[in-house]
């Protein structure tokens, strides 16, 4: 779409140019026929060729006149164009800049998360190593109850 944009505008300023180029034709022409009419009934050859220079220079200076305009809306649209570019990369580098912050943040958490998981787990078996051991010290009681009980019960018999 954009592409048929600009070669309508260029189209738009083409035919603007051939309709200033025609109206200034016409008002050339309108121009000799008054200075034919008021002043001279014969133009020589120079006065002529002069005429015709100025008409050519004019139709020149007004084509250069309209190259210029086009130019400068151009330019402008090329300023305005790099002006949202430079706004565009601002933004995404401050995005860029949050998304690192935040990936460090993360970051940070899980170095904290896998700090205290490593405290818990440390922790967890400090207790197993005394349950294990508290245990070892149950299985040996019971086994001293169980061979003082065991004479206890072989005495009052024999």
């Amino acid at each position: 779409m954009d592409g048929r944009t600009k070669e309508k505008e260029k189209d738009g300023e083409r035919w603007t140019a051939a309709i200033a180029n025609l109206t200034e034709t016409a008002s050339n022409l309108d121009s000799l026929q008054r200075l034919l009419i008021k002043k001279a009934v014969y133009v020589d050859g120079d006065t002529f060729a002069k005429a015709s220079l100025s008409s050519e220079q004019a139709r020149t200076i007004k084509v250069l006149e309209q190259r210029v305009e086009t130019l400068e809306r151009k330019l402008d649209n090329a300023i305005s164009a790099a002006a949202r570019a430079r706004t565009e990369k601002r933004q995404a580098e401050g995005a860029q800049k949050a998304a690192e912050l935040r990936a460090l943040e993360i970051t940070k958490e899980l170095e904290n998360t896998t700090k205290v998981f490593e405290l818990h787990m440390e922790e967890l078996r400090a207790k197993q190593e005394e349950i294990l051991k508290r245990d070892k010290e149950i299985k040996l009681l019971e086994a001293i109850i169980q061979t003082l009980g065991g004479r206890g019960s072989l005495s009052p018999q024999g």
